[in-house]
């Protein structure tokens, strides 16, 4: 099964951090990640840029309204994910308890949805 691990961190948190110390979970993370891909069992892997250079874009009723970041008042805020492979959603919640950010923030676990029996399911199916 798939899951995606979402990262979310707080800049409070990570500030705090002794001088050094955020270099060395990131390396440590970057050699997990490394060791999970050699297995098979991280799928991809991406860092994202600060929230204050993200977009949101809605639609409503024919008119779109873009927002600059930050989009809500939260402590937390999506840095990055991990796509892995596991057997279950425990053993997903294992991997992402061993990440370093789970400290300094939190790590969600979701399950990917299969969405080639969703497009099968709503007649959309590609040939």
């Amino acid at each position: 099964m798939q899951f995606l691990l979402l990262v979310y961190t707080d800049d409070a948190l990570l500030d705090a951090l002794p001088p050094g110390e955020f270099d060395t979970r990131m390396k440590d993370c970057f050699d997990k990640a490394d060791g999970m891909a050699r297995e098979g069992r991280l799928l991809q892997s991406q860092q994202l840029e600060s929230y204050r250079k993200a977009r949101a874009v809605r639609v409503r009723d024919g008119r779109t309204q873009v927002l600059d970041g930050p989009f809500a008042e939260t402590k937390e805020v999506l840095a990055g994910f991990n796509l892995i492979e596991a057997d279950s959603i425990d053993e997903a919640v294992r991997i992402a308890s061993e990440f370093p950010w789970a400290q300094t923030g939190c790590i969600e676990v979701r399950p990917v949805r299969d969405m080639q029996a969703v497009r099968e399911r709503v007649g959309a199916a590609v040939a």
